[in-house]
């Protein structure tokens, strides 16, 4: 967690990342339950140039406090949150 106490949430918005999915995350803060919200701090980056490392799989890409969670979806992404929060 940051130093606010939130869990930080970054999306890439990369062109490959928006092009394999991305799009569909554009609206996250829509879809965290309402219990979590104030949890959770958001930020949209242009580019976490992830997609250059095939470490990680496949585009695209989000981090939960440093995390990376590739083939990212609005579902994993919300588990992720619950995992981080609920232990």
């Amino acid at each position: 967690m940051e130093e606010s106490g939130k869990i930080s949430l970054e999306l890439c918005f990369g062109t490959t990342c928006f092009v394999m999915g991305a799009s569909k995350l554009q609206d996250i803060e829509s879809f965290i339950p309402p219990q979590y919200k104030n949890k959770v701090d958001v930020k949209a980056h242009t580019c976490l140039d992830l997609c250059k490392n095939s470490t990680y799989m496949k585009a695209p890409f989000v981090k939960i406090d440093g995390e990376i969670i590739s083939e990212a979806t609005v579902e994993k992404v919300i588990q992720a949150i619950e995992r981080k929060i609920n232990g």
